[in-house]
């Protein structure tokens, strides 16, 4: 039986069953430091007093939140092991050999599907991995903790996947680096979040924590935005497209909203899921289409394969 709640299940409890939020969760004492940080996180993410009660009771930390951990390791290790192959770490994707990794979406090789995912894998510098990593571990793993490794494994990969495809369709002749469609998309879906539920979330320094997360996302885009027009190191082709960074945000306050405004509910029931989801499906299968046929009915003249 699915654990997940149902529509006719909330109200049951909203209705039948005050006493869970006669006690608001802040008032517990001789709490000890797990329990603290399970606290922390519910009023970190979740609106709802009875939600952060249902959260605070029934998580067990089994299994933890392996997803995000998982890639953020990997990143950090394809980055060192990258650094060390080309003996430069800051802003990596200067060096003629990098558009060479087989894991960087490249326009010319767009027919190698497995480049359109794992682009997530290779940064443009440490000062382009630094910040994802801490948005990622700062935003996405108490996301996980909350809404499980399915649920925020789902946001991130779509971000990712709409990213690279977007780029595909209005950067075309530009290459992708980088796992900012994934971040954006869990960070937007994140603020949206926030701002949705502005009266019910109750995390600390919330208007100001907003203020410095958008300045950091304003500074990461600016970046890349400043890095795709300067003057390429590896000509006649681009440096990496800026655009997957739009992907990722599309999709965080799309599907992202619906996921995180739906804790422990079936996603099934929720009419706005499914629109999101046709929406997210036509607009794969247009890239796919658009791939295929465009590039040749344009007669775009792309950068040579590295």
């Amino acid at each position: 039986m699915s654990n997940k709640r149902s529509n006719s299940f909330r109200q049951a409890i909203l209705q039948g069953n005050r006493r869970l939020c006669s006690k608001a969760l802040l008032e517990e004492k001789g709490l000890n430091f797990s329990q603290r940080l399970i606290r922390h996180v519910a009023y970190e993410t979740l609106p709802r007093e009875i939600d952060r009660k249902w959260y605070y009771d029934s998580y067990t930390c089994c299994p933890p939140p392996w997803f995000m951990i998982t890639v953020t390791l990997l990143e950090v290790a394809f980055f060192l092991y990258n650094g060390v192959s080309l003996d430069q770490f800051v802003l990596q994707v200067t060096h003629p050999q990098y558009l060479k990794n087989s894991l960087v979406y490249h326009p010319q090789l767009r027919a190698q599907a497995w480049r359109y995912l794992t682009y997530i894998f290779m940064h443009a510098g440490i000062e382009h991995l630094g910040l994802n990593v801490v948005l990622q571990l700062l935003v996405g793993v108490p996301l996980e903790m909350v809404h499980g490794a399915t649920r925020i494994g789902l946001v991130y990969v779509a971000g990712v996947v709409a990213g690279s495809l977007a780029v595909s369709v209005a950067d075309m002749t530009a290459p992708v680096v980088g796992s900012s469609g994934g971040v954006y998309a869990l960070v937007s879906a994140h603020l949206a979040n926030i701002v949705m539920n502005w009266s019910g979330m109750k995390c600390q320094f919330k208007l100001l924590r907003m203020a410095v997360a958008l300045i950091c996302m304003s500074m990461e885009f600016g970046r890349a935005v400043w890095l795709r027009f300067h003057p390429s190191a590896y000509p006649p082709c681009p440096h990496p497209s800026f655009v997957a960074h739009l992907g990722g945000v599309a999709v965080g306050i799309t599907l992202g909203v619906v996921v995180l405004r739906n804790y422990e509910q079936r996603l099934q029931d929720q009419s706005l899921w499914w629109i999101f989801v046709a929406m997210y499906t036509i607009f794969v299968l247009f890239a796919v289409l658009w791939n295929i046929f465009a590039y040749t009915l344009l007669d775009l003249k792309l950068p040579p394969p590295p």
